[in-house]
Order: C-alpha cells, then sequence, then structure tokens
C-alpha cells in the first residue's frame, strides 16, 4: 500500500513538472530583449554628417550603356521543358520576350523622372546613410495629416508603394485625414547603405527606423510593413510602443510554439474552431507545408549563402529578372504557375516590375539585401528571436490576402495582436499595395479611423 502511495506521488509529481513546463514553453511571454545603437558604418567614419540632405535617383550613362550592353549580349537562354509553364522556375520563354521589352521599350530616362517625382533624401543613421523617400501632402488645414512610415520587404522596393503613394496623401471623400509618408530603403536595399559588419538584421533594423523617425522629427508616428518591413514594424511596435500611434500591415504572421500547436489541433477537425473560408485557406496543412517546401528554397539558400548567388545575380540582369520575377508569378497567385506568362501582366505591367528589378541593379543591392535572411540566424541575433513570442499590445489591423504565404485565423492572430481592432479579407496576394493599390489604402483608411476611437 505504501509503495503504490509512493509511486503515485512521483506520478503525480512528474506529471506537474511537466505540465508546469509544458505551459511556461507555450504561455510564458519572455522579457522584452535589451538593445543598442550599435554604430554600423566604418570605425574610420564615425565622424560623419548627420543633416538630411536631398538625393536624386540618377543613372550614369556609363552604367546605363553597360546594362544595354548586358541586355543586348545576354547568351541564348536554355529551352525549357514541353509544357512546363513556370513549374521549373522562371519560364525562359517569357524570360526573352521580358528582356527584350527591357531593352527596345523600357525607357530608364522616362522612368527616372518618374522616381524623381517625390522628394528623396539621404541621413546618416548609426553609421548609414539611409535612403527615403518623403511625401508631404499639399492640404487644408481643415484636415489632419498624420505621418506614416512604410517598410518594403524583400524582393520589394521603394517602388512598390508609388501606386498607393497619392491614394493616402490626396484628400479622398469622407475622409478628414490624410498621410505625411516616409518610405525608407531598408539597410541594405536599394539606395540605402550596407553595413560592413555581421548581425544587422530585422531586430537592429527596427532600431534604426525608429531613430529615422525621431530625426525626421516625429515622436510618434504610424506603421505600415509588408514582408520584412512588417517584421520589422512588429519589432519596433514591441520595443518602442511609447512612438508607434497604430500598426497596419497585409502580412501578419505568427511563428510560437502555441500557434503551431493551435494550427495541428484545429487540423484535426478545421470546422469546429475557424469559418468556411478560413478553413479553405489553411487547411489541410500539407498544403500549407507542401506549398512552403516548395517555394522556399530561396529562404535557405539566402540564409545561408547569401554572397555566393549574389555574385551571379549581380553580374547578369537577365538573371536577376528571373530570380526576382519568379516571386511577383508565385507570391502573387499560386495558379500563375499553371500560366505560359506567368500571370504577370494580370495584375502588373512590365514596366512596374522592371522599375523594382532597376532599384536592385543600379545600386548594386541585391547580394547586402538578401543577407537580411542570414542574419536571422547570426548568434548575435538568436537571443532576440524571443521577440516573436512578445505580444504587440499598439493597436494593429491586419488586411488578409488569400494567396498570402501564411494566412491565419482570428483567434491565433490575436496571440501576437491581443489589440487586433481590425480584421479583413481580399483577393489578391503578396504585393498589394502594387497589385491592388485602391483595395489596400481604403484598408489602411478604415482601420486608422477605428483607431481614433480606440
Amino acid at each position: 500500500m505504501v509503495a503504490s502511495s509512493i509511486k503515485i506521488s512521483l506520478f503525480l509529481i512528474i506529471l506537474s513538472t511537466v505540465v508546469f513546463f509544458i505551459h511556461q514553453f507555450l504561455y510564458t511571454v519572455p522579457p522584452i530583449p535589451q538593445y543598442e545603437e550599435k554604430w554600423w558604418g566604418s570605425e574610420e567614419s564615425k565622424k560623419v554628417d548627420k543633416s538630411i540632405r536631398p538625393f536624386k535617383i540618377n543613372m550614369s550613362q556609363e552604367d546605363l550603356q553597360d546594362l544595354n550592353y548586358r541586355l543586348k549580349h545576354t547568351l541564348p537562354f536554355q529551352r525549357p521543358l514541353d509544357g512546363v509553364k513556370q513549374h521549373y522556375g522562371m519560364n525562359t520563354n517569357l524570360l526573352q520576350n521580358i528582356t527584350e521589352f527591357w531593352r527596345t521599350n523600357y525607357n530608364w530616362k522616362e522612368r527616372e523622372t518618374f522616381f524623381n517625382q517625390y522628394l528623396h533624401y539621404l541621413v546618416n543613421i548609426q553609421g548609414l546613410d539611409v535612403h527615403f523617400v518623403h511625401i508631404k501632402p499639399k492640404v487644408s488645414t481643415s484636415l489632419k495629416v498624420l505621418p506614416m512610415i512604410m517598410l518594403h520587404g524583400w524582393v520589394g522596393s521603394v517602388r512598390e508603394f508609388y501606386d498607393i503613394v497619392p491614394l493616402l496623401t490626396t484628400p479622398q471623400e469622407g475622409r478628414d485625414f490624410v498621410f505625411e509618408l516616409i518610405i525608407p530603403s531598408l539597410p541594405g536595399f536599394g539606395f540605402s547603405e550596407a553595413t560592413n559588419k555581421p548581425g544587422l538584421g530585422a531586430f537592429h533594423m527596427a532600431v534604426i527606423l525608429k531613430n529615422l523617425m525621431l530625426k525626421i522629427g516625429h515622436q510618434k508616428f504610424y506603421l505600415h510593413g509588408t514582408d520584412w518591413g512588417s517584421v520589422i514594424a512588429q519589432h519596433m511596435s514591441v520595443l518602442f510602443p511609447q512612438h508607434i500611434i497604430a500598426f497596419h500591415s497585409n502580412f501578419c504572421v505568427i511563428d510560437t510554439a502555441l500557434s503551431n500547436l493551435k494550427l495541428f489541433i484545429y487540423s484535426l477537425y478545421p470546422s469546429l474552431f475557424v469559418n468556411k473560408l478560413e478553413e479553405e485557406i489553411m487547411f489541410p496543412l500539407s498544403k500549407r507545408y507542401t506549398y512552403l517546401l516548395v517555394e522556399s528554397g530561396y529562404f535557405h539558400i539566402q540564409a545561408t549563402k547569401p554572397d555566393t548567388i549574389g555574385v551571379a545575380l549581380r553580374e547578369s540582369p537577365t538573371g536577376l529578372a528571373a530570380y526576382l520575377l519568379e516571386k511577383f508569378i508565385t507570391l502573387t497567385n499560386t495558379t500563375y504557375k499553371d500560366l505560359e506568362d506567368g500571370g504577370l501582366v494580370e495584375k502588373y505591367t512590365y514596366t512596374q516590375l522592371l522599375d523594382n528589378i532597376m532599384v536592385y541593379w543600379m545600386s548594386r543591392s541585391i547580394t547586402t539585401s538578401m543577407r537580411i535572411y542570414a542574419e536571422l540566424f547570426h548568434e548575435d541575433n538568436r537571443d532576440k528571436l524571443r521577440i516573436e513570442r512578445i505580444p504587440i499590445n499598439v493597436p494593429t489591423g491586419c488586411a488578409r490576402f488569400r494567396y498570402e504565404v501564411m494566412f491565419f485565423s482570428e483567434d491565433i492572430l490575436k496571440e501576437k495582436y491581443p489589440n487586433l481592432i481590425h480584421l479583413t479579407y481580399y483577393e489578391g496576394g503578396h504585393f498589394p499595395a502594387l497589385e491592388t493599390p485602391t483595395v489596400l489604402a481604403k484598408d489602411i483608411y478604415t482601420f486608422i479611423e477605428k483607431t481614433f476611437s480606440n
């Protein structure tokens, strides 16, 4: 009898211990990680001009001639397999059409004027010259002007937001506010300087971009982010809630033990936990993980060997186009892989897409932009990854799009975004600012209105 009692007691102790650690693992929120305002420039340049300086996008005639030469002398492409469409990557028949358009129809001098229609600036933040586009609306004093920073990701650039700018800076019927927009190139992307030190990932970029807003003169501001820009904006919301009025994203993601456990449990009987639309998009999980397996090869390459692939992409404009445009095919609509033309002109023009490629080509930033994936796993950032488990308490709005890389139900999102006051769904993919700017702009306006009474 005594032996049985001892066994029962030991079992209860072990069970309680296991339950305690599971609870700690699933539910305990880690402390906000410490950060430092590291100097990312070269050591010899600590005495730098920290003023905000005007900047213009200007490709030299020599570089333009070099680009045209490379396009004209591109080696013949490998013939694609019969009927393969986009399933082996970028179909070279499609790439041939785009290359010919680039060489004969794309007018860079016109596009340069297009890029420079808004004011561009450089300012040194923590040793790096950060590039940003700054658009101040010309409105009457009866309208409120709200400062908002918009953050792009990879394979995007500041060009991704150009089509939505007029919608956010021009008075809209029934709205009593517009936005002052600050659209930076992420450090190492486009015209923002890259560091020569390892470790500059999304966490430290959050510090730099917060300091950018303070330097411009905004102590409090709104945030919008997509892709990596959304991740950076999440970190800014956790680290600096005193500066963030509200956070909006079309890429609200969560990756915690509890969220993954919920996904697994929900997958056993989805209709008990999610609505019909969410069930159709989120399940079965095999569909989600097959998609990630097929489409995430670039992630592994860039997280481990960005400099190797970067050499090839810096040498060949057509290689760069193939690598970047393939993402616009698969991330806009997964079914576009089944089309000979990749569906690119369904939502975009070749000119829009080449504008984005040109940002990477003329700035020579493809290698440094891809390093953001490797920095995710740098030893300096490993302990900071726990920031993913810290809830964002500022008012949050999430616009979900059907063909987004990751799609979550409301209750799962609320673990990361407990102050989720706005959640919507639309048809579309990963680049809504470029694909459906009117839809995204309206969603931003609607969300911001909700924050006024929150």
